[in-house]
């Protein structure tokens, strides 16, 4: 068998990926860990908590936990006591964070022309399938 195994090219094409997110997303002091997802969903749904979060981010807690405080530091999210439940927060994005997610956006869009660039329309639709196929099965923890 001379065909690269599946993992080694997912594995090559993530870190493609992180090495472009990197460069691209300096500029807005967001860096590895998936800050710009983070972000992205607390724009999406502001108030939700850190462990909502990180359930439907699929990232443990210590990595929430450090990748809110970046952002917080930077000042695109502001951490605020639930009012129902005082050992919890509520994330909430700042006006400087909306501010700037269109050019994030902007960014994540271009990386998935990049990612994509080779391929019609078919195989990027077909590519999606299987790998929204393949996702959920995954028990690799």
């Amino acid at each position: 068998m001379n065909e690269m195994p599946i993992g080694r090219i997912v594995s090559m094409i993530h870190r493609q990926n992180q090495k472009f997110l990197s460069r691209e997303l300096k500029p807005f002091e967001l860096g590895n860990g998936g800050q710009h997802a983070f972000l992205k969903m607390i724009i999406a749904k502001p108030g939700i908590n850190q462990d909502e979060l990180s359930s439907q981010l699929k990232f443990d807690k210590a990595t929430t936990a450090r990748a809110i405080k970046h952002l917080e530091n930077v000042g695109y999210v502001d951490r605020q006591t639930d009012h129902k439940d005082r050992r919890s927060n509520n994330l909430y994005p700042t006006i400087k964070a909306r501010n700037i997610f269109p050019q994030i956006q902007e960014v994540l869009e271009r990386l998935n022309e990049e990612i994509t660039s080779n391929l019609t329309a078919e195989e990027e639709r077909q590519l999606l399938q299987l790998l929204k196929k393949i996702y959920p099965t995954l028990k690799l923890q």
